[in-house]
């Protein structure tokens, strides 16, 4: 967790869910690879190598899920209590809120918190929507009993929240500073969860295409709007954010510019906000702007279709056009000259 997070599209970064080895005892966090996007995952490395500090020195996988206690950090869980700045917080960010080994009451304890912390804007990422879907429809007459439990323990009668009392269906939820996400990599991965995303109550819904593993079309979520004038103005029907990213990392796989414009492109005519967070590890030719010596990096051209998994090529070939392995910071986040990074309006966002 980090009270400020290098993470562009958040502030801080928040994850209370931690594991707990059975056999050491050593504490980390535990999460289960279920799409390509998870291949190369961060979080995993950093938990198995025990980095930056905790660690189960564990991979992601279900196996492992049978070693390991998932709990609760009561210290972490009540971070944003102590945090009075107002920012936007990304929960869970080294796994996954609603991960099948979360038990609902651990998720209804996150909740309670960021229920109590309308200051805050928290930002809630998933690749499991079918059971997010399902907390969000069923699970807030139970939030509201956890949130006055919360206040009880805490003699916190005072504290400014917009839930505490009311009774299951009433006008609080969704909770309005909470946006909830999925992750779309790629067109399957956003077929199959972009739909069970949009029948999700929530104040903001948002995409993120990182890593982005191929070209993605959302106009099948598009609605088309005919105004007075005659001319034409699409607009997303109840998706209000969308963000793009390459990968980063040793085994990091190259994205084709034109899957980032694309998407840029439908959120442009949408008037849905936009944010490119970075290229990743590889840069196309048409947007290197530093002086690098191609000779050399030449010599280890890589050709033919992309292939998961290149940590040694420092040249990868779409068809005729390279991108050049330069390392996240030469390669930067600017697309066609211009830094993306809008942002739904207001805390509470478009709705």
């Amino acid at each position: 967790m980090g009270d400020k997070s290098r993470i562009e599209w958040t502030d801080s970064t928040w994850t209370p869910i931690r594991s707990r080895r059975l056999d050491t005892g050593k504490v980390g966090v535990h999460c289960e690879r279920v799409s390509e996007a998870c291949r190369n995952c961060y979080a995993a490395t950093f938990n198995r190598r025990s980095l930056p500090v905790h660690g189960t020195g564990l991979d992601f996988t279900r196996p492992n899920r049978d070693l390991v206690e998932i709990f609760v950090d009561e210290d972490l869980l009540l971070a944003p209590l102590r945090w009075k700045r107002p920012r936007r917080i990304f929960v869970c960010s080294q796994t996954d809120l609603f991960g099948e080994f979360v038990p609902d009451e651990q998720i209804d304890r996150v909740f309670a918190v960021m229920a109590l912390c309308p200051q805050h804007t928290f930002q809630v990422l998933t690749k499991r929507p079918e059971r997010m879907l399902q907390y969000a429809t069923t699970g807030f007459g139970r939030l509201a009993d956890e949130i006055v439990r919360l206040r009880s323990s805490r003699g916190d009668n005072g504290v400014v929240c917009p839930v505490p009392w009311l009774p299951p269906g009433a006008a609080w939820w969704p909770l309005p500073h909470v946006w909830l996400g999925v992750t779309g990599e790629d067109q399957p991965s956003a077929e199959k969860r972009i739909p069970l995303l949009l029948r999700t109550p929530a104040a903001v819904r948002f995409l993120s295409a990182e890593p982005l593993l191929g070209p993605v079309d959302l106009t099948r979520w598009l609605a088309y709007n005919d105004p007075s004038d005659g001319s034409p103005v699409y607009r997303m029907k109840d998706l209000h954010w969308v963000i793009t990213g390459g990968e980063s990392g040793p085994a990091a796989r190259p994205s084709h510019p034109d899957w980032f414009r694309s998407l840029r492109d439908q959120c442009v005519a949408a008037g849905v906000p936009y944010f490119f967070k970075q290229w990743g590890e590889w840069l196309p030719m048409c947007h290197q702007e530093r002086s690098i010596d191609y000779p050399e990096i030449v010599a280890d051209r890589a050709n033919g279709a992309p292939e998961y998994g290149w940590p040694e090529n420092r040249v990868y070939r779409f068809g005729h056009l390279e991108c050049y392995r330069v390392g996240k910071r030469a390669a930067g986040r600017l697309l066609d000259g211009v830094e993306w990074s809008q942002f739904p309006d207001g805390l509470g966002g478009a709705r």
